[in-house]
Order: C-alpha cells, then sequence, then structure tokens
C-alpha cells in the first residue's frame, strides 16, 4: 500500500479517508473501521488552519472500551507512542522538539509549554467488511471432526466476496436458483455471480487462443450436439473453456476434480450464466462424489463425451453407469494420473471408447506442465508460509516436466535444491541441471521443503514424516493426494492445528511440529493461482481434441488411447504466436523438398521428443 501526502484542497476530494484525533487512552488499535468522513479534512467554513483539530463537538464519538477486537489490547493502550502525525502550523507560535522527544509550543514571550498530544488514524472503509468476516482464531481440532471441513473457510480473493452468514451451511443444504428461474447447479453462493463474472473477463483477456475459437465459431458450430460432462479445476480459466465450448454448440454440465480448487464465485457466474455446475471450495469426500453424480445422472440429458481431469468422472461413470458408454464418442484426459488410468483400462480390454491423451501433447506436457509449476510453485509457497527461498534446503521428488519447473524455479531463488528419480534418463537431466541426485533417506533429516512431483503414490511415508525436523514444509504438486501419505497422521497421538486456510501443523508428543499444505493435494491450484497464458495452451488443446473425437469418422479411433496428432498441437502453438509479435520463417519450396515435408506442417514426426 502506498501513502500520499495531499494538499489541505485536495484533501476534501478523498472520500475514503478520516482523520480522527484520539485522546492517548482512545490510542489503541481499533479493527472495526467505519465509513469516512469528508469534512472531517476539509478546511473550515472561515479560512484558516486546515490542518487544526476539528472542535470537540464535531469529533466522532470514540469507540468505548470493549467494543471490536481491540479491546484485548486496553491494558497497553497508554504505551502507543505519542508523536503527533500532523503538525500545526500557526503564525504566533513556534515549533522546537521537546527534551523527551514531543512537540513543544513556545509562544511570543517566551513561555515553553508541551503541545498537546495526538494520534492521527487513517481509517480505511472498504477493510471493514473483509476485517469483520474473519473467523475468531480456532483452537485445537477434535480429530474426529472432518479436516476438510475447516477448508471451507477462504481467505483468498474471494473471501471478500463470502457472505459469511450462511458459511457453515453446506450448498447442498440450500435453495438456489439463477435470475432465469433454474435451480439446476449446486455451488457456495450464487450472489458470488458478478463478481466471478469480472474474474472471467480478466481471464480472457489472457486466453486469446479460444477467443480466437469462438470467433471462428460464429460461422461454423463443430460441436453441434455435443453433450459435454466436465470434471476439471473450476477457474476462471475454466470458465472461458467452458464458454467457448457452448459457442461453439456444446451442452456442459462441470463438477470439480480437487475439493480445494473451485473459486466460489466464478462457479457462481457459470450457474447464473445457465450452466449446471455443481462445486464449491472446501468439499467433503462425500460431496465430491455427490457433485460428479449430479453431472452424469440427470433425467432427459444422456452425455456423449467426457473432459476430465484425473479420471475420477470416467471412474464414476463405469461404475455406476457403465450403460452410458454405448452413447459417449470419446473421452478427453489431461493428467498424468488420469491418463495412467486410461491405460490400465485399454491394457485390461475395459476402454470401450477412444479416448485422447491431451496430457502427453506437447502444448500439454512442455507448457503447463513446465512453465506453469515454474511460476506456482514459488505462489503457493509465498502465500501458505511467507517463507524466504534463499538458502532453503529443498527435495523434490520427480524429475518429469512438473518436477523440473519447480527445480528450476527454487534454484533461482536461491535455494539448495535436491532431487529424487527413478527414471535414469529424467535423473541425468536433473544431474545436467546442476540438481544433487538423492534416495529421499539420505536427506530428510536436513531438508526445509519436501515438494512431491511424481503422480505416484506413498511417495512421502509415515516413516519419512517420523524422522523430518521440526518446521519442515511439506507439499505436493500432482495431481492426486496419494503422494504423501496423510492417512497416516490422522491418529490419536498426533494433534492437528488450523494455521489459515490450507495450511495445517501436525504436532508429534515431542512437540515436533510440520506444516502439511492443502492435505497433500495439488499446492497450485488449492493454495494460489496459476498463470493463465500458459492455461489458455492447455484449453485449447482439450477444445481441439474434444472437436477432433466428436467429428472424427467411424473407424479413425479405436478404443485406445491417442495422442493429439501434430498437426493440431503446432495449430494450438501457433494461435498463441500473435500475443508475442511473434513472426514464423516460411519454407521455401526447395528447402521443404529438402527436409520431406509440407510447407504447412507438421514439422516432427510424432515420435519427436521436444
Amino acid at each position: 500500500m502506498s501513502v500520499q501526502v495531499v494538499s489541505a484542497a485536495a484533501a476534501a476530494k478523498v472520500p475514503e479517508v478520516e482523520l480522527k484525533d484520539l485522546s492517548p487512552s482512545e490510542a489503541e488499535p481499533q479493527l472495526g473501521l467505519s465509513t469516512a468522513a469528508v469534512s472531517a479534512m476539509a478546511p473550515p467554513a472561515g479560512g484558516g488552519d486546515p490542518e487544526a483539530p476539528a472542535p470537540a463537538a464535531e469529533r466522532p464519538p470514540a469507540p468505548g472500551p470493549g467494543s471490536g477486537p481491540a479491546a484485548a489490547l486496553s491494558p497497553a493502550a497508554g504505551k502507543v507512542p505519542q508523536a503527533s502525525a500532523m503538525k500545526r502550523s500557526d503564525p504566533h507560535h513556534q515549533h522546537q522538539r521537546h527534551r523527551d522527544g514531543g512537540e513543544a509550543l513556545v509562544s511570543p514571550d517566551g513561555t515553553v509549554t508541551e503541545a498537546p498530544r495526538t494520534v492521527k488514524k487513517i481509517q480505511f472503509a472498504d477493510q471493514k467488511q473483509e476485517f469483520n468476516k474473519r473467523p475468531t482464531k480456532i483452537g485445537r481440532r477434535s480429530l474426529s471432526r472432518s479436516i476438510s471441513q475447516s477448508s471451507t473457510d477462504s481467505y483468498s480473493s474471494a473471501a471478500s466476496y463470502t457472505d459469511s452468514s450462511d458459511d457453515e451451511t453446506s450448498p447442498r443444504d440450500k435453495q438456489q436458483k439463477n435470475s432465469k428461474g433454474s435451480s439446476d447447479f449446486c455451488v457456495k453462493n450464487i450472489k458470488q455471480a458478478e463478481f466471478g463474472r469480472r474474474e472471467i473477463e480478466i481471464a480472457e483477456q489472457e486466453m486469446p487462443a479460444l477467443m480466437a475459437l469462438r470467433k471462428r465459431a460464429q460461422g461454423e458450430k463443430p460441436l453441434a450436439g455435443a453433450k459435454i460432462v466436465g470434471c476439471t479445476h473450476i477457474t476462471a480459466q475454466t470458465a472461458v473453456l467452458m464458454e467457448t465450448l457452448g459457442a461453439l454448440g456444446a451442452q456442459c454440465r462441470w463438477a470439480a476434480c480437487n475439493i480445494y480448487s473451485t473459486l466460489n464465485e466464478v462457479a457462481a457466474a457459470l450457474a447464473e450464466s445457465g450452466f449446471p455446475v455443481f462445486a464449491w471450495k472446501g468439499e467433503s469426500e462425500d460431496d465430491f462424489w455427490w457433485c460428479i453424480d449430479r453431472c452424469v445422472n440427470v433425467e432427459g440429458w444422456q452425455p456423449n463425451m467426457i473432459l476430465d481431469d484425473g479420471g475420477d468422472l470416467t471412474h464414476w461413470i463405469y461404475k455406476k453407469y457403465p450403460n452410458m458408454f454405448k452413447k459417449i464418442k470419446g473421452i478427453v484426459e489431461e493428467s498424468v494420473t488420469g491418463v495412467h488410468r486410461l491405460y490400465q483400462l485399454s491394457k485390461a480390454g475395459k476402454l470401450c471408447v477412444p479416448a485422447m491423451n491431451v496430457n502427453d501433447s506437447v502444448t500439454k506436457q512442455k507448457f503447463d506442465n513446465l512453465y506453469c509449476c515454474r511460476e506456482s510453485i514459488l505462489d503457493g509457497l509465498k502465500r501458505t508460509t511467507d517463507m524466504m527461498f534463499g538458502g532453503k534446503q529443498v527435495v523434490v521428488c520427480g524429475y518429469g516436466e512438473v518436477g523440473k519447473g519447480c527445480c528450476a524455479a527454487l534454484k533461482a531463488m536461491g535455494s539448495i535444491v535436491y532431487v529424487t528419480e527413478i527414471d535414469p534418463i529424467c535423473a541425468l537431466q536433473a544431474c545436467m541441471d546442476g540438481f544433487r541426485l538423492v534416495k529421499l533417506n539420505e536427506v530428510i533429516r536436513q531438508v526445509d521443503i519436501v515438494i512431491t512431483c511424481t503422480g505416484n503414490k506413498n511417495v512421502v511415508t509415515r516413516e519419512h514424516l517420523d524422522r523430518m525436523k521440526n518446521s519442515c514444509i511439506v507439499c505436493n504438486m500432482g495431481h492426486s493426494n496419494t503422494e504423501i501419505d496423510v492417512a497416516s497422521l490422522r491418529t490419536p497421538e498426533l494433534t492437528w492445528e488450523r494455521v489459515r486456510s490450507q495450511v495445517d501443523h501436525v504436532i508429534w508428543p515431542d512437540g515436533k511440529r510440520i506444516v502439511l499444505l492443502a492435505e497433500g493435494r495439488l499446492l497450485n491450484l488449492s493454495c494460489s493461482t496459476v498463470p493463465t497464458f500458459v492455461l489458455s495452451i492447455t484449453a485449447t488443446t482439450q477444445a481441439l481434441a474434444l472437436i477432433e473425437l466428436y467429428n472424427a469418422p467411424e473407424g479413425r479411433y479405436k478404443q485406445d488411447v491417442y495422442l493429439l496428432p501434430k498437426k493440431m498441437d503446432e495449430y494450438v502453438a501457433s494461435l498463441h504466436l500473435p500475443t508475442f509479435d511473434a513472426h514464423l520463417t516460411e519454407l521455401t519450396d526447395e528447402q521443404a523438398k529438402y527436409l520431406g515435408l509440407n510447407k504447412n506442417g507438421p514439422f516432427k514426426p510424432n515420435y519427436y521428443r521436444y
């Protein structure tokens, strides 16, 4: 926050700042902030000193000693520094510094008197709601209470839009309707829609390729007749994708793939726009599956396309509604975990529709996984722990694209980074990039931060957690919450303390504690935000994959897992180049013939590794 000094003439134009004169006994901090009064800063009607204190009758009454959160601070009120915040200008008096550091007034006859001491207090009216909505301090939490329950308290950008009066009410128990009278949705608070719409509009500015697809869709609707059921992170970027799919002709129903990553105000904006959305931040495990079921099991609506992130939606349909696959034309999956599940189904002969592996497409893996995580890992750690990275010892488990991004960011901030890896090729890359390859057991006692990025399970076990140093930070950058054995920490001998949203202290009997972020779930989308531009690349890839599978002639794709055609990868990249005012070089006919390529691409074979 910057503070500017304004002249007396300009002061009257500032409507949101009020200066109060407080006596020493009233100088305690007040968290309940009132609306500013313009008259307190305006010059007196008859001219004179614009900075002189207002007459006592005109001063706002001081809060009583028992009012507001500051009442607990009243014993120390007399110790508040008494320095004058603004100097009095008087032609009949001279200012001198008193011996004790206060102000002194010298009259014309030489008499020295101590100036009345006032503390000028600046109050910002727009902060009142924010402070009033914060919950009181929460003590140690009972183990019988669901760990996820307190995660509904959010101090993210959405917090200021949340109506705290109904925070404890489950969205499943509310009767909500949008302005069109529809109740086919379940979000935290439909009244947040206006704020969500603003966030979506901001995201649109950084998603040029999707906006380009919308313009091209004005003449044709390649997804006309498509009924897409989706399960992804519900963020402003996803909203731009969903509305683009709608512009392309599709009908959509959506649930969240992570209990912490939903932006409540964005979900509300989508519901207000007519999208059936079932998601809110801080869902319980039961809520999570209930929301997915509400998307799928609806009378008179049968999905024919699936867009999944993590494989949970696909798994639920296989488990509960296998007959739906008779009308489903394809699955688009964007995560390592979900793709792994699809390959398992294919190997077992249980995959009954074609599936597109978006995660391993170049425009997803080499951009979203790498560049997105390179920026968002720092954002997530800073927001949750306020830590400094310089000199910290960090171990990153896994050196795939996500691990590469995390390591590069932490190294650039001055951290000492270790890497664990099972793949000798990735391990060699880590060594060549200047990182020390270790086994987790070798460094677990000394590191300050442990980050998992493998997509595997039980990478960090209870044995590792027991051996960690006091205040070690533990977090996950993989999609699922399987990498850290969080379940082993929910035992009677360990105490859980909620520090802030998605930050827990897990305390051992001897007093040692670790800092667990997002209960082992995806750190960046649970605790911070991710760069919109790089998600534009991924979302465009998803849209093209849906178009390809939906419009493919029968027989082109069999019941197997496919990579996005290279030509489409290149098309996605080309749509984003104008943002950088970038200009591609074009092959001459002779050069194209020499390389054996089409002048318009694709320029690399499918087996090429970037």
